[in-house]
């Protein structure tokens, strides 16, 4: 017992360190869905809404529905370049880093999808009434869809370091 402590002290492989690294990889994955999702829908239910005052304005109010889409390929890109990292013996530093790396491009991802839902929702009901919010509103949601971004670049650099 020891001596196993012993081992994994200076950095030498262990049997379930993986479980991290693809507990990163659920996270990554999970997290970007879940954003992506959340968007998509609170983005939905204003695009109904709105489109009893202005139905040609439908296509136009779109935008957020594709910008949460996006954030679930954030979560997948990291996914697959996680599991393509991933070996057979691997220490918990490594795990550890993978871990970290899904944490953060997923959790990143959620907190954008909650921010383009709500923004979407409110912004395309707001422009099926006045024309001048639509560019308020995109400026909004490229920033919100920024905060990933950070996350997705941070968890690739985390990721290959």
């Amino acid at each position: 017992m020891l001596m196993d402590i012993a081992i994994l002290a200076v950095g030498q492989p262990a049997d379930h360190a993986a479980f991290f690294a693809f507990m990163g990889i659920a996270s990554a994955v999970v997290f970007a869905n879940l954003g992506s999702a959340y968007g998509t829908a609170k983005s939905g239910v204003g695009i109904c809404s709105m489109a009893v005052l202005a139905p040609s304005k439908i296509i136009k109010s779109i935008i957020p529905v594709v910008m949460a889409g996006i954030l679930g390929i954030y979560g997948v890109i990291v996914g697959v370049l996680l599991n393509m990292n991933i070996k057979d013996e691997m220490t918990f530093q490594e795990g550890y880093k993978y871990l970290g790396a899904g944490l953060c491009c997923g959790l990143s991802s959620l907190a954008a999808g909650i921010a383009i839902g709500i923004v979407g929702d409110a912004g395309v009901r707001a422009n099926a009434q006045e024309d001048r919010v639509f560019i308020g509103m995109i400026l909004i949601l490229i920033f919100a869809e920024a905060v990933a971004l950070y996350g997705f670049i941070i968890s690739l650099v985390v990721a290959n370091k």
